[in-house]
């Protein structure tokens, strides 16, 4: 047993399954004896047929597979905006400190805003169609993006780039060569991170004119008094959180093989 729970020691193989089941396993059958017992009420915790049915209904009556498509939508095409602004400028406040001292000061303090705070403004300035919802989703992830891109330059050993100066490579040459790739490994590992961020905030994101949306379905289970809806919706966020989380993981191993165990 002590052997089991050494600090940081590999987990044995015959071992894994096991612990990989055993909580979720436990919920489950928490769940059951709490509803099925009646020692909670059904508005409160809803029978597991009772999700299941829900999740039928709302594949059958309530489109759910449009409302899957439009929320991934809607993620994905804020993530890889959010992305494609974050890093180079995170690539520049890390490798120039005037830069970084001329936007640390804004950026800072966005990290500690509720971004729920920013749903007025935003549907002030982008109205209540989907500019407005990208825009939500994009502030989600971009705020906590680029302090990480900022973090993985400014990680690359001062070594490596001694030895490019060295080699006679020049300052631009640095950033491209040595200072991106070097970070690119950290910086990916974030995504899912901040992909697990965006399917947070979807919800929220569709709370004002949806159209036919997992936010949409929650907010219609809410209300409709349908609890079973609601949980059933929140498994399907949950389920296809960790099918993108586990892409984006075997996209980074099959991306960055070379990386250290």
């Amino acid at each position: 047993m002590s052997d089991l729970f050494a600090l940081r020691a590999p987990l044995p193989r015959r071992l894994r399954p096991f612990f990989a089941i055993a909580a979720p396993a436990l919920v489950v059958l928490t769940w059951c004896v709490l509803s099925y017992g009646e020692i909670t009420d059904e508005t409160f915790l809803p029978k597991p047929h009772n999700v299941v049915k829900g999740l039928l209904q709302l594949i059958l009556e309530k489109d759910l597979g449009l409302a899957v498509w439009t929320s991934t939508r809607r993620i994905t095409f804020a993530f890889l905006l959010a992305a494609a602004t974050a890093i180079p400028l995170g690539v520049a406040m890390g490798a120039f400190e005037p830069i970084n001292r001329f936007f640390e000061p804004i950026m800072a303090p966005l990290r500690f805003m509720p971004i729920s705070a920013f749903i007025p403004l935003l549907i002030l300035w982008f109205g209540i169609d989907e500019s407005q919802k990208i825009a939500f989703l994009y502030l989600g992830v971009f705020v906590f993006l680029l302090p990480v891109v900022v973090t993985a330059v400014r990680a690359v050993p001062q070594e490596y780039i001694d030895t490019a100066y060295t080699l006679g490579a020049s300052k631009w040459q640095v950033i491209y060569t040595v200072l991106v790739p070097a970070a690119i490994p950290d910086i990916f590992d974030a995504f899912r991170v901040m992909n697990a961020i965006a399917w947070t905030y979807v919800i929220l994101a569709e709370i004002v004119n949806p159209g036919v949306s997992l936010g949409y379905l929650i907010n219609l289970a809410y209300t409709h008094s349908r609890p079973s809806w609601s949980f059933a919706g929140l498994i399907v966020v949950g389920g296809i959180g960790l099918l993108t989380d586990g892409l984006l993981r075997a996209l980074n191993a099959l991306l960055f093989r070379w990386r250290e165990r």
